[in-house]
């Protein structure tokens, strides 16, 4: 277990986090109520593998945005909207242990939140996490992985509850509800660990699912009702590395 630093106006609050994507050193930033949905250029993720859903036409909260193509395909400037992935209030780390994600800290029962327009990809609504055994793939307790409409893998743990509809090919927008936050798998204080990547082999691949970009940039701009995309670090990270088949640092 790690100890979370957070530092807000001066004062030093310790919050201890279990280490399934979480703990480490976060600098949360100040807490708000989440904006609406927010549109980005849809330009995809090149290289990712095709074949995949396409993302569902905006409706709702993500008014205006535009259906994205398949991973991998040309979208001709179509928009994708982005959403920060919980409503209320909530603070986040810019710093993480062994690997790039952050720990969005907000209450538990607080509602998450789609971050994205896309299709799930998988969902896990088993807490089968056990320390003494403490593998990787079930660190997150329940959780919901999504394919966005611009080819990006957007993945959030952690959760108490996962709503009823959410199932592996249902499309989501950016702003809809999809769980509830809490502490279930390696967690001990109530979060969501939020983590972006290719979709890679899809499912089954937690090692890169977990997150390889640090995220913060993103949920800034999201959190501000600012149109921010990740495809283009993502994109890099994905020609520097390709798709591993096992973990690249600590499991």
């Amino acid at each position: 277990m790690f100890a979370l630093r957070t530092r807000l106006a001066g004062v030093v609050v310790l919050v201890a986090l279990g280490v399934a994507g979480c703990g480490g050193d976060p600098d949360p930033t100040s807490t708000s109520t989440t904006p609406g949905a927010s549109s980005s250029p849809g330009r995809q993720v090149t290289d990712d593998p095709s074949g995949l859903p396409p993302s569902p036409g905006a409706s709702g909260t993500a008014a205006g945005a535009s259906p994205g193509g398949p991973a991998g395909a040309a979208s001709g400037g179509q928009a994708v909207k982005h959403a920060f992935p919980v409503q209320g209030k909530a603070s986040y780390s810019r710093t993480h242990h062994d690997y790039p994600a952050s720990d969005i800290i907000a209450a538990c029962g607080l509602t998450a939140v789609s971050p994205v327009d896309g299709t799930v990809l998988e969902v896990t609504r088993t807490d089968t996490y056990q320390a003494k055994v403490n593998d990787g793939a079930t660190r997150g307790g329940l959780s919901v992985s999504i394919l966005g409409g611009d080819g990006v893998r957007y993945y959030m743990s952690h959760f108490s509850s996962i709503d009823q509809g959410v199932e592996a090919g249902t499309p989501v927008r950016a702003g809809q509800p999809v769980a509830k936050v809490g502490r279930t798998g390696d967690a001990s204080a109530c979060h969501i660990h939020f983590g972006l990547s290719p979709a890679c082999q899809k499912t089954g691949d937690w090692w890169t699912r977990r997150g390889v970009i640090w995220p913060w940039a993103y949920l800034d701009a999201w959190k501000a009702g600012t149109a921010k995309s990740p495809v283009a670090d993502v994109e890099q990270w994905q020609r520097q590395h390709g798709c591993p088949t096992k973990p690249l640092v600590n499991p």
